[in-house]
C-alpha cells in the first residue's frame, strides 16, 4: 500500500497511535499505589500518594492529546510527498523526541505547582 511507503505517516502515525492508546489505559486504569514498574515515575511523582495520583491522570491527558495531534501530523505528512523519505524521518523523530520531552516538562512543572511549597 502506498500509505505505509510514507515514513512520516508511518513513524507517526505508529508513534501517535502507542502514545495515545497508552494515556487511555493509563487514564482508565491507573496505578493504584506507588510502583516502579508502571505509571509515570519520576522522583517528584512518587514523593506522595497525591501527588503519584494527579501525576498518573496529568500525564495520561498529556499523552492522548500528543497521540492525537501526532497521528493527525502522520495524516498531514501524506500531503507532502515530494518531501524525501529521510527529511520526513528525521521530522518525524524530532517531533517524537519534542512530545515527550513536553509531556514530562509540563507534568513536573505541574508537580511543583502543586505540591512543592516555596
Amino acid at each position: 500500500m502506498e500509505l505505509f511507503k510514507n515514513p512520516g505517516f508511518v513513524i507517526l502515525g505508529l508513534c501517535g497511535f502507542i502514545f495515545f492508546v497508552s494515556g487511555f489505559i493509563q487514564l482508565k486504569f491507573p496505578p493504584k499505589n506507588i510502583n516502579s514498574l508502571y505509571g509515570y515515575r519520576t522522583k517528584s511523582s512518587m514523593q506522595s500518594k497525591e501527588a503519584w495520583d494527579f501525576a498518573q491522570r496529568y500525564s495520561a491527558i498529556i499523552s492522548i492529546w500528543i497521540g492525537a495531534i501526532m497521528i493527525l501530523l502522520g495524516v498531514c505528512s501524506l500531503m507532502f510527498p515530494l518531501l524525501s523519505n529521510n527529511f520526513q524521518v528525521w521530522v518525524s523523530l524530532v517531533i517524537i523526541f519534542s512530545s515527550a520531552g513536553i509531556l514530562i516538562f509540563s507534568t513536573e512543572q505541574k508537580l511543583k505547582e502543586k505540591f512543592i511549597k516555596k
